[in-house]
């Protein structure tokens, strides 16, 4: 049986979850892949429907009724039609809707419309404003009354571009975000990403990739999140806008190409086991992920010093790192090699083969590479491949730690 279909693709993987709504799920998604999960929301929903700019939209409504109304999500609708019926509005705010062109931008939202007893005039097949905007200025919108149902998230150019074509537009603020109630859990994912301790990042709106740079940016660490996010961890967004942002920020992101969760997971299964190709070693195929090595098909847990040690030999698989350079690699630092002897010993059994990491005496460790992969030269068919038993176990006594070049001290992950 294949290892995914045992234990998960994502299994060995972390994956940050920033949502604020249907995280659960999001997460239960993740983990049944194997995923570990680590959720902290970015903000906060708060529902609009004792705010006094929702009341003056919807009685502006149901005293002039529009011409065309653009329903964007199914939570605020459903939410925008609760508070009516609250305010004693709600079967004047249906009449107003129900005799405008409807627009309702995904199936979802279609589906509060039916449930609110209305009919939908048409519902883009991409489920995006673009297609939307691009549907409403074909038809002309000069002298019409738009009510726009605002969800949140940037719609850049769109209330913009239907002024400019003469339309005027009410904009219909069912929910606002806010920070959340605590800001803990999100500094926690945010010092777990600068630590290299996600594999993945994932974003199901832009609201939230705007409240993590901007809690960043708070705390001074601003520079150091964008490296991450520029050159470790993988940011997944549920959609375009979502990553808008994030690509304002020069991050790249990879999205699925339906706007849902469940793509989105499927899109997260596919790019984080490519980013961590098979090797063969010492006989076994072994796959180095986030916090697990996958051995012969079998998850092996490591300890954090572990990963980082085997991130960085995998750098360059088959060269030999010296323990200077390993010591750099080991959290929190530290100027006693022994500590490297230490975790190494460790790794070993948490490996459960320990031979997968050869000893070179006097020189430092390297991945027990089989030749046929071997990268330019880097395995040597002379060294010694003993286990570090505490032979030649001593400090770099100067020579090149790397057959061929010297020795990789970039960062621990790979």
């Amino acid at each position: 049986m294949h290892q995914d279909e045992q234990h998960g693709p994502l299994a060995g993987f972390t994956v940050g979850v920033t949502a604020a709504r249907r995280a659960e799920e999001f997460g239960a998604l993740l983990e049944r892949r194997g995923a570990t999960v680590l959720h902290a929301p970015a903000l906060r929903i708060v529902p609009l429907a004792d705010d006094g700019e929702l009341l003056a939209a919807t009685r502006s409504i149901v005293g002039s009724a529009p011409d065309v109304v653009v329903a964007t999500t199914a939570v605020g609708f459903r939410g925008w039609i609760e508070a009516a019926a609250d305010w004693g509005l709600g079967e004047r705010l249906l009449a107003a809707l129900g005799g405008a062109e409807l627009l309702a931008r995904g199936p979802k939202v279609k589906g509060a419309v039916r449930a609110a007893g209305l009919t939908e005039t048409w519902s883009p097949a991409s489920e995006s404003m673009a297609e939307v905007l691009e549907r409403l200025l074909d038809e002309g919108v000069a002298g019409r009354r738009i009510a726009l149902q605002l969800h949140g998230e940037p719609l850049p150019g769109f209330i913009e571009s239907l002024r400019a074509g003469g339309a005027e537009v009410l904009a219909v603020p069912v929910y606002r975000w806010t920070d959340p109630e605590d800001i803990a859990p999100l500094d926690r994912l945010l010092d777990t990403t600068l630590a290299r301790g996600l594999d993945a990042l994932t974003f199901t709106s832009a609201p939230a990739a705007a409240s993590l740079l901007g809690r960043a940016e708070k705390r001074g660490l601003l520079p150091e999140l964008l490296s991450a996010l520029r050159e470790d961890v993988l940011v997944a967004c549920v959609g375009p806008v979502t990553a808008l942002p994030l690509q304002a920020r020069g991050i790249g992101t990879v999205q699925p190409e339906r706007f849902r969760i469940a793509p989105l997971v499927q899109l997260i299964c596919q790019e984080l086991p490519a980013r961590a190709p098979a090797l063969p070693v010492a006989g076994h195929r072994v796959e180095i992920r986030g916090h697990a090595v996958i051995v012969d098909g079998e998850p092996r847990p490591v300890p954090p010093a572990g990963m980082a040690l085997l991130h960085t030999l995998a750098r360059r698989p088959g060269w030999v790192v010296a323990r200077a350079d390993l010591l750099r690699a080991l959290p929190g630092g530290g100027t006693d090699e022994h500590a490297v002897e230490t975790a190494m010993a460790r790794l070993r059994t948490a490996l459960g083969a320990p031979r997968l990491i050869q000893t070179v005496v006097k020189r430092g460790y390297r991945l027990a590479l089989d030749p046929v992969v071997a990268v330019d030269g880097g395995v040597d068919d002379g060294v010694d491949d003993r286990a570090d038993d505490g032979v030649g176990g001593g400090a770099d006594d100067g020579v090149d730690g790397g057959v061929g070049g010297g020795a990789d001290g970039g960062p621990a992950r790979s």
